[in-house]
């Protein structure tokens, strides 16, 4: 897979298996700028980030460091790293390129999800992170 943010000067290309995630914290929800944020997880190794990034390091809901890295000229969000899974790389789903993906595998943080939004019936539900209690 390929993707690359606004100007094109931010890209990845990813292979391999891969986990998606819809996230609906508020934090994830001002990152972008939508509802909820939608990322495709893969191992670091099969990631390759090319272009210069930014990364804001924030503290997520979970209490654990999480990472965006975004362009510094458009300001799109390409990629999320997060403690909870150290050897992971998220490529966020808005900025890949021309393959489809399907629904999200998962669906964490649904205390915050808009009541409007709906997410097939197979997709696995947790109230907040998935190792949260």
């Amino acid at each position: 897979m390929h993707a690359h943010c606004q100007c094109g000067q931010l890209s990845a290309v990813a292979h391999g298996e891969y986990g998606s995630v819809v996230c609906h914290c508020t934090a994830c929800q001002r990152r972008s700028g939508s509802p909820f944020g939608m990322a495709l997880y893969f191992d670091a190794a099969n990631v390759t980030i090319s272009g210069e990034a930014t990364e804001y390091e924030r503290s997520a809901d979970s209490g654990l460091p999480f990472t965006s890295g975004f362009c510094p000229v458009c300001g799109t969000t390409l990629y999320l790293k997060t403690a909870r899974h150290p050897g992971g790389i998220g490529i966020t789903a808005g900025t890949l390129v021309g393959k489809p993906i399907g629904p999200p595998m998962r669906s964490v943080f649904e205390e915050n999800r808009h009541d409007w939004v709906t997410l097939p019936p197979e997709t696995a539900r947790f109230p907040r992170g998935r190792n949260d209690k």
